[in-house]
């Protein structure tokens, strides 16, 4: 049986999209479930679009996401070069193949000619196609005798080499996604393979390596199902066999209307990109665990079959398979993103998140209590079921590193009544006086004074939680008492005696 070999081909253009992304996962899915290689390859032909940084921006996105590659830039194997600018003296070879066949064709239309005849063809409601029905009327290596072809190219004339389309055929294709379609091969193009500059087209280019580097299986976005019928005519053509093509499904805007941009995320305030770019914030940088984008990723446009939403990358590499990825779009639900990053958040365990939480504590407060691991496992505990990122844990948790500054206006107006100053004031001989200071013996005595004194738990415990809090949220107060211990907690009664009102005061 032949090794499956795949290959993920993006363009060094810009950031990675999520899209892009995606396509990615699904190759190396589909690769490590069959025992096969997962390539990266840089398909940069195209020099003019070529934007710096944005080749390592790729692997980066790829390593963080914790689906690396088996071979390419850096990782060089049998089929190397990985860049195809790396690899440009191969391609005029094939080029010229296909012209030795009777496949393809020196064309010699300046862009001015080109371009004449598609605006002739807009004025008179028409589009511009390059093919059989015109191709003897233009200028090119079909409408010329052999002399003047060799007397243009022997000159240095500008030139593409363009594939001859057959007129009259029917084209079958098989995608592994979408079963077969047929495609009259009269309305196609006869695409440009190679320019006189010495770079082929991204179709010849891409055909050419997915040959040389033995790859099995062509998964890839929808947005290239449009150049399917040339590539399988190009594998016809070289005599070659074809890879199985599968075309995954656009990723759909939130409305489900239109496919997921830049923009969109702009608008809606979520990031598109895995990584940072530029001024776009990344996955990475708001706070997402790999393992959670990698998961929301998967069920964009593939369906396990079962109920299960939560997987891990072993989980989805064994249940993975081209024949469950839908056809549709999938739309792209900002919402369910954080509902993935909360649950890997609270299965990870509170140790693990500690050095996280450090990252930001050093930017927030300078308290003692911050550089304490076990201090801050037992607060990540207690506060990370109410949070969906680890940038959440500060706001959740402030209070056990810092006294309140202030205090909620809602929750003094309900809470802070006229007899509430005494109260404190008795809880403070109460807080003094527990021996151990433990959230059980804190819970004891208090309770006992609030039986003995007929007083209702919320007319004690509300004021309380305000004054250690500064609100009225927050974990189990008694252990919240417990760890920021007996000095810290009488230190803030006393100090919201002096500032919501002391009985004592005369």
């Amino acid at each position: 049986m032949t090794k499956v070999r795949v290959r993920f081909a993006p363009s060094p253009t810009g950031p990675l999209h999520i899209g892009g992304l995606r396509t990615a996962l699904f190759n190396y899915l589909f690769a490590k479930k069959h025992g096969g290689d997962f390539v990266l390859r840089i398909e940069d032909t195209d020099q003019n679009r070529y934007v710096e940084g944005a080749e390592d921006y790729i692997v980066q996105a790829l390593n963080w996401c914790g689906i690396p590659f088996d071979e390419g830039p850096g990782k060089e194997g049998a089929f190397g070069p990985y860049r195809q600018s790396e690899r440009k003296g191969r391609y005029k070879e094939f080029a010229q193949q296909l012209m030795a066949k009777g496949h393809a064709y020196y064309a010699f239309d300046t862009p001015e000619t080109l371009d004449f005849h598609r605006k002739d063809h807009e004025q008179k409601g028409k589009t511009f196609i390059y093919n059989w029905h015109n191709r003897l009327k233009l200028d090119n290596s079909l409408s010329m005798m052999p002399e003047e072809v060799e007397q243009r190219l022997a000159q240095g004339a500008d030139y593409v080499i363009r594939f001859l389309t057959p007129p009259d055929q029917t084209i079958v294709l098989h995608d592994e996604i979408r079963g077969q379609m047929e495609i009259d091969s009269n309305i196609l193009d006869d695409k440009v393979l190679f320019k006189s500059d010495g770079m082929p087209t991204y179709h010849l280019a891409n055909i050419v390596d997915d040959h040389l580097m033995q790859i099995t299986h062509v998964i890839r976005g929808e947005e290239w199902l449009p150049s399917l019928a040339l590539h399988q005519q190009l594998y016809d053509a070289f005599g070659w066999q074809a890879p199985a093509f599968a075309h995954l499904p656009l990723i759909m805007k939130p409305t489900g209307k239109g496919k997921l941009s830049k923009r969109d995320g702009e608008k809606g305030g979520f990031p598109v990109f895995p990584l940072a770019w530029q001024t776009s914030s990344g996955y990475r940088e708001e706070g997402f665990f790999p393992e959670a984008v990698l998961n929301f990723l998967a069920l964009l446009g593939w369906n396990p079959g079962t109920e299960q939403e939560l997987f891990t990358l072993k989980e989805l590499t064994e249940s993975f398979s081209l024949e469950r990825v839908n056809k549709s779009g999938a739309r792209f639900d900002p919402e369910k993103t954080k509902w993935y990053n909360h649950q890997y958040l609270q299965q990870k365990s509170a140790s693990d998140l500690v050095p996280a939480f450090k990252v930001i504590l050093k930017q927030r407060t300078s308290a003692q209590r911050a550089l304490d691991d076990g201090y801050l496992a037992q607060v990540i505990e207690l506060v990370k079921e109410r949070a969906t990122f680890v940038s959440d844990f500060w706001p959740l948790s402030q209070f056990f590193f810092e006294a309140p500054s202030m205090y909620d206006d809602k929750a003094v107006q309900k809470q802070w009544k006229e007899d509430t100053p005494t109260i404190i004031a008795q809880l403070v001989n109460i807080v003094r006086g527990t021996d151990p200071f433990t959230a059980a013996q804190l819970e004891s005595g208090i309770k006992e004074f609030i039986t003995e004194n007929g007083l209702s738990f919320g007319k004690v415990m509300g004021p309380l939680r305000l004054i250690i809090v500064g609100d009225l949220k927050g974990p189990h107060l008694f252990q919240i008492l417990e760890m920021i211990g007996k000095q810290d907690a009488l230190h803030r009664m006393e100090i919201a005696l002096q500032r919501l009102g002391n009985p004592n005061e005369e």
